[in-house]
């Protein structure tokens, strides 16, 4: 198996500890009366944003650990559930200028992790893997 690349480690750790903290943030706002009065406002029933968020967040996590393991599926999977994430906020945000950053972001994360190097680590050359 090629070195994995550093921007893979970086970004993995990175989704590991902010999927970790987001999800321990969000069990601790569940009952919070500001955030469901925020929710509240969205189309979407309260309990199919929490199944969302709870989905988003254990998939994040799942990615990051398979990264650092070199697995294929895990970069496709976040980058397919990210797109899913922007389009569900795209149609039922009420604020859709403050999902730009959130969308860099994700957009240079998903550079990183098509690059040639990353690319490599992910998918080894033909044969390699029976070595």
């Amino acid at each position: 198996m090629n070195q994995r690349p550093t921007s893979i480690t970086v970004i993995s750790w990175i989704l590991i500890v902010i999927g970790v903290i987001s999800l321990i943030s969000t069990t601790a706002m569940l009952n919070n009366a500001t955030v469901l009065e925020l929710m509240a406002k969205s189309p979407l029933p309260i309990p199919v944003q929490h199944a969302i968020s709870y989905i988003g967040l254990l998939i994040t996590i799942v990615c990051g650990l398979a990264m650092l393991k070199g697995k294929n599926w895990a970069r496709l999977l976040y980058v397919i559930w990210g797109v899913i994430g922007f389009v569900i906020g795209l149609a039922t945000a009420p604020m859709k200028a403050a999902m730009i950053p959130g969308f860099v972001i994700f957009a240079v994360i998903v550079f990183f992790l098509f690059r040639p190097k990353a690319t490599a680590f992910f998918v080894p050359p033909k044969g390699a893997e029976n070595a």
